[in-house]
């Protein structure tokens, strides 16, 4: 068995079909580049990084298949020898590229690639829904003999994984965050083309403790551009947060994990709509985009994103993105059919070309894997704050953690430090942010390391009192000097006075225990310190908190010996 193969996408609806053929030790694999694709090259690693055995295309011509699979119509597939069968390589046919084929046809609908000498190429065409088929027939009228409804591989493997939404969002540290997943296709009209400037614009004004970016990229333009470029290019936005997410199933597993999509006309909008997401237009897709189709349908009907960059000081202060079910599901709906049934469907069809009996045990698609890596939190923050009063529940819960309450709510909102918004304080992690930062920086802190509990004998360490006494001689800026202790301790200095401990305890509000990165209710402490300067003098003394969507009660209290002595 032959998977034909032009781009690392088509590739990767292909993988998401293997089950279909597990356990068969009568099937072998083969997978060889269709020549002529612009994204040969990814194409090829991504064929490597599976494992697959890759024969060359001149062998794949001369031998003879006993079926041949393809995710893309273009190429010459006609030379190949054996049945072939064609999928779509993304959500339904709702995009067109003006430049080839058929002017505003999709390549999954164009005579163009599906004919070969005037005959269909494909003996079974397998779509995702009835309407694809009747789309395919007004072009190719003999094709309806050979089409079939089989649904979505790729939408069945992020259905089987909705259970691991927590455990991704664990993974990705996301925490109480609201998830927001901006997906750029590919071409001149795809996000990163019309609104580059984006990724970082929402980056400067969405609260880093109150929403969690994440990017997923079209693998051909992962191709076209290559990593290296692309996170060049996104730099800034990466450094405040963002995750840039892998090509291949990383992506989906982030939409089993998101709160929203910010979109452009590419097949990712309609999966999400598949999960009942929220769904912002980014962009309306130009001359690509094929009227009257399910994409088309979604785009018109959601919210658009006024134009935001990082220039643009009209835009609001934090764009307004939509929250619960999205009510987009009507619109995936036009697009898959036998939602959770495609391998089931697929595999006597297959088996059957084959002419083979499938095997006994059942098939079911494989759930996503839970990423591996989180973003790094960003090494400094621009801190927008305010101390306004507390609700009077607020501060009779405040008073049970401490003999002095404060009446007041402080609002802590960390943004980049190149955002164009005000801000009450640079905030700096001292070891991470480089010099210029830490200099600029009002509040420095580290996290505690404890190089004197590491294998081996010649150690030097400082303590955390020791570390926050020295600070304020080599950065005359800074007025408060902090150690992360533990998620729920720090050590802090204002002025160069005694240390103070911070004790931070978690959001339990919605029957789930929120915990919040503690440099940010160091920064609430600073701001509380910088309005009330005799504050440290009736210590202990409980504050009110709100970070990003989550309100926590922190103390302040002296230091114990025990935590001026916790090595840094």
């Amino acid at each position: 068995m032959l998977f034909a193969v032009r781009s690392a996408a088509a590739l990767h609806r292909l993988l998401d079909l293997l089950p279909v053929f597990e356990g068969d030790d009568r099937i072998r694999c083969r997978f060889t580049l269709v020549p002529g694709s612009d994204f040969a090259a990814d194409a090829l690693a991504a064929v490597d990084a599976a494992g697959a055995r890759c024969v060359p295309w001149a062998e794949a011509l001369a031998d003879r298949h006993d079926l041949i699979l393809t995710a893309s119509p273009k190429g010459a597939l006609g030379g190949l020898r054996g049945r072939q069968v064609l999928l779509p390589h993304g959500a339904g046919f709702n995009k067109a590229l003006p430049r080839e084929g058929s002017p505003e046809l999709p390549s999954g609908l164009d005579p163009t690639f599906l004919l070969s000498d005037g005959r269909p190429t494909a003996a079974l065409h397998a779509l995702a829904h009835p309407d694809q088929i009747e789309r395919l027939a007004a072009r190719l009228p003999g094709a309806r003999r050979h089409a079939i409804v089989a649904g979505d591989p790729t939408l069945d493997r992020i259905l089987e994984s909705l259970d691991r939404r927590e455990a991704v969002r664990a993974a990705l540290g996301t925490g109480g965050r609201r998830l927001v997943v901006l997906s750029s296709t590919w071409g001149p009209q795809s996000l990163l083309s019309r609104r580059p400037d984006l990724p970082a614009g929402l980056a400067a004004r969405l609260p880093y403790d109150g929403y969690q970016l994440a990017l997923v990229v079209h693998p051909n333009e992962y191709s076209r551009t290559g990593t290296f470029d692309l996170s060049r290019r996104l730099r800034p936005a990466l450094d405040a947060g963002l995750l840039l997410a892998a090509p291949y199933e990383e992506w989906a597993a982030l939409l089993v994990a998101a709160d929203v999509l910010v979109t452009d006309h590419g097949s990712v909008a309609l999966y999400a709509a598949a999960l009942d997401l929220p769904v912002v237009a980014a962009c309306d897709g130009g001359d690509e985009l094929v009227p009257g189709s399910p994409m088309a349908h979604l785009l018109a009907a959601a919210p658009r994103l006024d134009h935001l960059d990082r220039s643009d000081r009209s835009a609001p202060d934090v764009p307004v993105l939509p929250e619960g079910p999205g009510g987009t599901r009507r619109f995936a709906e036009r697009a898959f059919a036998l939602a959770g049934q495609c391998l089931e469907t697929l595999r006597p069809e297959l088996y059957g070309l084959l002419g083979l009996v499938p095997p006994p045990h059942p098939v079911r698609p494989r759930p996503l894997p839970v990423p591996e890596r989180a973003p790094q939190a960003p090494d400094a923050f621009a801190v927008r704050a305010s101390v306004e009063p507390a609700e009077a529940a607020e501060a009779a819960e405040a008073a049970e953690m401490a003999e002095t309450v404060r009446g007041e709510l402080i609002t802590v909102e960390r943004l980049p430090p190149w955002t164009e918004l005000p801000f009450h304080h640079l905030a700096a992690e001292y070891g991470r942010a480089g010099t210029r930062r830490l200099q600029s920086a009002a509040l420095l802190y580290r996290r505690a390391d404890a190089p004197a509990a590491r294998a081996g004998w010649h150690q030097e360490y400082r303590t955390a009192a020791d570390w926050t006494a020295s600070v304020f001689a080599e950065y005359p800026n800074c007025r408060t000097a902090a150690v992360v202790l533990s998620p729920t301790a720090c050590l802090l200095r204002r002025d160069g006075g005694d240390p103070v401990t911070v004790h931070i305890a978690p959001d339990r509000s919605g029957g789930r225990i929120r915990r919040t990165d503690p440099a940010a209710a160091l920064s609430a402490a600073h701001v509380w310190l910088a309005a009330h300067p005799d504050g440290l003098g009736a210590l202990p003394v409980g504050l009110t908190v709100r970070i990003g969507a989550t309100t926590h009660r922190v103390r302040l209290e002296r230091a114990t010996e025990g935590e001026r002595e916790q090595p840094v």
